[in-house]
């Protein structure tokens, strides 16, 4: 501690990683209460707050030393980034993604046959444009995957995706076959 005293500005690094990580934990957390997952929440807030308390205090307890207000605004900055991209990695959650193709009753069977769950219903815009429109609730790490299939299958096909959070997912009317996919 006394070597920290004697060189405050060894307290930069220090400052930035740990505002990064109670950053990131406090945007990873902000996520997770969205998903209604309550208990890891708490637990990520527990350990979000001890970071900030730390970092914060070397911060005001040396407040002639400006290089530490740079080191602590620096990690907030950083640990907003960071903290978005840990999520997108974790990829918590399901979307709903809602497609509209302009040739009824092909895209649908399509994804039903590779796996998916699909609500499908008949539409037009007008008598000489029937259409057919689409719900899928997917799990997020899955989106990509699914989107890449739908713009293959339908170049043509108009999709929106939307954060859902949470879901029933009902009877297994219609069972998942995907571990057999290649």
């Amino acid at each position: 501690m006394e070597l920290l005293l004697d060189y405050p500005f060894l307290l930069v690094p220090l400052i930035f990683f740990a505002r990064v990580a109670d950053v990131s934990l406090g945007t990873f957390r902000t996520i997770v209460v969205f998903r209604g997952n309550k208990l890891l929440a708490s637990v990520i807030g527990f350990f979000e707050i001890m970071i900030w308390l730390i970092a914060a205090r070397q911060v005001l307890t040396n407040l002639d030393h400006w290089y530490l207000a740079v080191a602590y605004a620096s990690g907030f900055a950083v640990g907003n980034y960071v903290g978005i991209t840990i999520e997108s990695r974790f990829a918590i959650g399901k979307e709903l993604i809602r497609c509209i193709s302009f040739n009824r009753d092909v895209l649908a069977d399509k994804l039903r046959e590779t796996g998916y769950k699909v609500v499908s219903v008949d539409g037009d815009m007008g008598e000489a444009h029937p259409i057919e429109v689409l719900f899928i609730i997917e799990k997020r790490r899955n989106i990509g995957e699914l989107i890449s299939l739908i713009t293959t299958l339908d170049p043509s096909a108009v999709y929106s995706v939307s954060d859902i959070k949470s879901v029933y997912d009902g009877p297994d009317l219609l069972p998942r076959h995907r571990f057999l996919r290649k």
